[in-house]
């Protein structure tokens, strides 16, 4: 199991099992710089890459960092855990090998040098910068901040250090980007992907008793032992729609076609995200062509950047509150974009079921530029219901994250939508209206495009 460690350093506390060993074998043997590992729930990652951790620092004076999605999460996980036989996993580290330990820091010194320390990815900008680790293990890499990682990786790259990044998936967000990049170049990456059936390190008859008992639903376990990514994210809205696109061919390269105006979608933010959807209705099909989205900006800044692109541009679609006053300025933001010289269509105020239902409807018969839209698809995967802990149900409305803005802005899109056929009269409009006032106007969009 890898390069051995200083003959008169007994490390025998560990003993890893034999799906465990490949971790060792890529980092030690065959000199691996980038190293993914997607594993079940309790599979043992983080023992396993302490342990890694432990041999490395041993071997020679270095620097390594132990990311967590957050501090506290490093000091439950890893910090003060204990092992299922009653063992305290810092205590794998033999005690006459250390110099120091800093508990509030959650870092320690080795009386060879070497330095390791425990750091939260959501404190990235007051943690790493500055410094320059030669290991660095992310834990629930799923689940922490893209930027600590995108920080770091320049650091390795120039002193030729390693990471390891270990986790069961959370939908397709960022490790799902990576574990794609992973895929795509097996020379530089080492990749193991492992299941249940894999690792054997839970029996059958409990995964099964917990579903049978309501413990967890099919489609959590699916995340947590099968390590899915594509049930990953219980009750999400959209994952299945766009699994389909990628499966039809309907996420690629879109360009724009000059001979049809381009229309925009808009959720506006104001201390929040403000999200611009690009599209173009092109017989039957929507083209969604390009995407952008930013926070902390004003108005003008948005309406600069739909001017600065070389689109002709048809309807500009904004959220039905767009005509609401705000209470410092005495003014709506609809007034105020008609100021720049940009007038909004208001999307009708269906209620967010009915929304989401336009969506579902939308999708199938959507095209979407997977380059530009990289964000708008990433948002319309992990769009889900929240979670109600204490009831232990998904509540009826939406969980508001950072994936909300950009599929809101999709939801005032499919919701426009039927305004926008090129064959529809302005009396066909007004009907349309009055049905959505209504409330009946999901029964008419197929329809409409047939």
């Amino acid at each position: 199991m890898g390069s051995p460690v200083e003959s008169n350093v007994d490390l025998s506390k560990f003993v890893p099992r034999e799906y465990q060993r490949c971790i060792f074998e890529a980092i030690e043997d065959k000199r691996y710089k980038r190293v993914m590992a997607i594993w079940p729930r309790r599979a043992g990652k983080d023992l396993t890459s302490w342990n890694l951790c432990i041999r490395e620092l041993v071997r020679s004076t270095k620097a390594i960092y132990y990311i967590f999605p957050t501090f506290a999460a490093g000091r439950r996980i890893l910090w003060d855990a204990i092992d299922n036989d009653g063992f305290r996993i810092l205590d794998y580290l033999p005690e006459d090998l250390i110099e120091s330990r800093h508990e509030q820091y959650m870092r320690i010194k080795l009386k060879n040098g070497s330095l390791f320390q425990i750091i939260g990815s959501d404190s990235y900008d007051n943690t790493l910068v500055g410094t320059n680790p030669q290991g660095v293990v992310f834990s629930e890499f799923a689940m922490s901040d893209p930027m600590s990682y995108k920080l770091i990786r320049p650091i390795l790259s120039a002193n030729d250090g390693w990471v390891l990044l270990v986790s069961t998936p959370r939908g397709k967000n960022f490790m799902w980007e990576m574990y794609r990049t992973a895929l795509e170049y097996p020379k530089s990456w080492f990749l193991t992907k492992l299941t249940v059936d894999d690792t054997k390190h839970i029996p059958m008859k409990k995964i099964m008793e917990e579903r049978e008992q309501g413990e967890m639903s099919e489609d959590l376990q699916m995340q947590e032992y099968w390590t899915s990514f594509d049930l990953g994210v219980e009750g999400a809205y959209y994952v299945r729609y766009i699994d389909q696109l990628h499966l039809n061919g309907q996420i690629g390269e879109v360009p724009w076609d000059p001979q049809h105006p381009v229309h925009t979608a808009w959720d506006l933010g104001v201390d929040d995200m403000t999200a611009i959807i690009f599209f173009q209705v092109i017989g039957k099909a929507i083209h969604v062509i390009d995407f952008y989205q930013k926070n902390k900006e004003g108005l003008e800044h948005y309406i600069n950047v739909i001017k600065g692109k070389p689109y002709t541009y048809g309807t500009h679609i904004g959220p039905h509150d767009i005509r609401v006053r705000e209470f410092s300025s005495g003014t709506t933001r609809w007034e105020k974009a008609r100021q720049l010289c940009v007038i909004f269509e208001v999307a009708d105020g269906l209620s967010v079921v009915d929304g989401i239902e336009a969506v579902r409807t939308t999708l199938p018969r959507t095209w979407i530029d997977e380059k530009k839209c990289k964000e708008l698809i990433r948002s319309l995967e992990n769009y889900r219901q929240e979670y109600d802990s204490k009831k232990e149900v998904y509540r009826k409305i939406p969980l508001h994250d950072k994936f909300s803005h950009a599929s809101d802005a999709f939801r005032y899109l499919a919701i426009y939508l039927p305004y926008l056929s090129s064959d529809m009269t302005p009396d066909d409009i007004a009907r349309l209206r009055q049905e959505v006032q209504g409330g009946v106007v999901n029964s008419h969009l197929p329809r409409i495009f047939q």
